[in-house]
């Protein structure tokens, strides 16, 4: 288990409750590195969902499967948020996109933050802890500077500073939980690493009885 940050007790973090598989680059065969971190996060939160619906027994009568990034594009282009040329395409998808996407499969519905500012991160923790204790789900961010696609699992407020759980979804290879944490794919990241010039939107699903 990921250590947490110096100085913050485990009453001070909040965490993703439950079962997810970790998605990344060319773990499923189609080389998206460069393009492909969206769909990959959003992969990682749709596993998230479909194993708590199987395990409560809700919404049988919709998907209970991750879909691939072709099934994800086909999506987007039925419900006329993509033009026909995006099925095929390398074009990346953003927390919109994985909002719309996640309603369309589960029937779930998905709450935005948007930040003008990477400084304005600490002023949403509060609801990001209320999030993780209410909902449990991981939260896709995305940026328009820093516009590498993140999976946020969990949040933890100490004294002097507080820290996002991030999930790169960019690794490549073989992933063990060791070198996933030794590596840094995923880490405790002080939320005043973000980006003052790059705005951030924040995907949050909020599937209730988890």
């Amino acid at each position: 288990m990921l250590a947490l940050p110096s100085g913050v007790s485990r009453c001070m973090a909040t965490f993703v409750r439950g079962v997810y598989d970790y998605h990344h680059y060319l773990c499923d065969g189609i080389d998206d590195r460069g393009w492909g971190c969206g769909y990959r996060t959003l992969q990682t939160m749709c596993s998230w969902i479909t194993n708590q619906l199987k395990e409560k027994e809700l919404n049988s009568t919709v998907s209970h499967r991750v879909p691939s990034i072709p099934e994800i594009q086909r999506i987007l282009v039925q419900l006329g948020d993509k033009e026909q040329n995006f099925i095929g395409s390398r074009d990346w998808i953003g927390s919109f996109e994985i909002c719309v996407v996640i309603d369309q499969l589960y029937n779930v519905p998905c709450k935005l933050l948007h930040l003008r500012s990477g400084t304005e991160l600490v002023t949403i923790l509060p609801q990001l802890r209320q999030h993780f204790e209410h909902f449990g789900s991981p939260v896709m961010m995305g940026g328009s500077v820093d516009n590498s696609s993140k999976g946020i699992l969990g949040v933890a407020c100490g004294a002097g500073e507080s820290y996002l759980l991030v999930l790169d979804p960019h690794f490549v290879g073989k992933p063990s939980s060791k070198q996933l944490q030794n590596e840094g794919w995923v880490k405790w990241r002080p939320v005043t690493t973000f980006l003052e010039d790059s705005f951030y939107n924040l995907c949050c699903p909020q599937l209730a009885d988890c």
